[in-house]
């Protein structure tokens, strides 16, 4: 057991640095893969009767779009993303467009997002998310920011998961 002098702080801060350093690495490992992945694999099926690569990294690309607004950040560059590879399933009948416009969005958006979170300070990261309004957010003051951030994280790592079954084809 620790002494009480040897017991860590923990402060909002080290929270952000931890949140911030799991969704860095995420994005690193996706676009890693994306950059190991051929069309042809990108376009693939992750498993019979399952989504390609290419809706998976769309999707992700909207979802991540979509934080924009979600953390005051700005407009979603992509809005019409959202309802293609978010609201609408993926499909024999699904056109996508070239990988690698879905290659540069992604590369776009998470650049951007990563901009943006440089610049926000600990107190922008506890504020409320735009999901959320005001009133509920006095109630639940852990809907915030950052926690849309950790939600988001752990979104990614599910697909993450799923795009690396595309490996298997080497």
């Amino acid at each position: 057991m620790l002494s009480q002098s040897n017991k860590m702080n923990p402060t909002p801060e080290l929270f952000i640095k931890m949140t911030l350093d799991a969704w860095n690495v995420h994005v690193a490992r996706v676009s890693n893969l994306l950059n190991e992945l051929t069309d042809d694999q990108l376009k693939d099926k992750i498993a019979p009767n399952k989504n390609s690569g290419v809706y998976i990294v769309a999707h992700l690309v909207a979802i991540h779009d979509k934080m924009l607004p979600l953390l005051s950040l700005g407009e979603q560059e992509y809005p019409k993303w959202f309802d293609a590879y978010v609201d609408e399933a993926d499909g024999p009948a699904k056109s996508f467009p070239a990988t690698n416009e879905i290659r540069e969005n992604w590369i776009a958006i998470s650049n951007k997002l990563s901009n943006h979170f440089k610049q926000l300070s600990v107190e922008d990261w506890f504020k409320r998310h735009q999901a959320v309004n005001e009133e509920d957010f006095k109630k639940e003051p852990h809907r915030n920011r950052l926690n849309l951030v950790i939600n988001r994280t752990n979104h990614l790592a599910y697909h993450f998961g799923q795009l690396i079954l595309l490996k298997k084809n080497d």
